[in-house]
């Protein structure tokens, strides 16, 4: 009997398949550079959606990124098949208020890019601005229990990198990425 191939995972097949994903659920990647201006613009006057779109791009090339949208993702959608055993199924179609969870997937994401991304989300999560209230709105009858904080980590995490990126830039002379 011949020996299984080696599990081996392709990366470029999994950042396609994150973009495509959250495409199909709503989101783009100008929604979330939108959420990113949202964040930056009053610190930075001039900031373009398409500064904010490259730093979302360099935060969704993550893997640990990746993973968490692909993860958020699956949940809700198998919470909206009604595939999720109980009480999990309720809480997560009705966004239980005391189920945190989606929160601690997102935090995931933030994590990658240091402390100034917590705060983006706090705020961002309370504001539900842009994408995020579209995501928030249980009229629809679309589950984005997981994605709306997804959403807000990845737009948090790239406000994060963007203001460092800045600060660098301000103390060198350096051009930011």
């Amino acid at each position: 009997m011949p020996e299984p191939k080696p599990y081996v995972l392709n990366s470029k097949e999994v950042q396609r398949a994150t973009l495509e994903w959250l495409e199909k659920r709503g989101v783009t990647t100008r929604h979330i550079a939108e959420l990113v201006h949202y964040l930056q613009s009053p610190y930075f006057p001039d900031l373009t959606l398409e500064e904010c779109e490259h730093h979302v791009v360099a935060v969704l090339s993550k893997r640990e990124v990746q993973n968490a949208v692909l993860t958020g993702i699956q949940l809700d959608m198998l919470a909206e098949e009604g595939k999720l055993l109980p009480p999990l199924q309720d809480m997560v179609r009705h966004d239980e208020a005391l189920y945190g969870i989606d929160e601690v997937l997102a935090l995931s994401i933030v994590n990658v890019y240091g402390s100034i991304g917590f705060t983006n989300f706090g705020y961002i999560d309370k504001q539900k601005p842009g994408i995020l209230n579209k995501l928030n709105d249980k009229t629809d009858g679309e589950i984005h229990t997981f994605l709306d904080d997804i959403v807000g980590a990845i737009a948090s995490s790239a406000a994060s990198r963007m203001a460092h990126r800045k600060q660098e830039e301000k103390e060198n002379g350096l051009p930011s990425d």
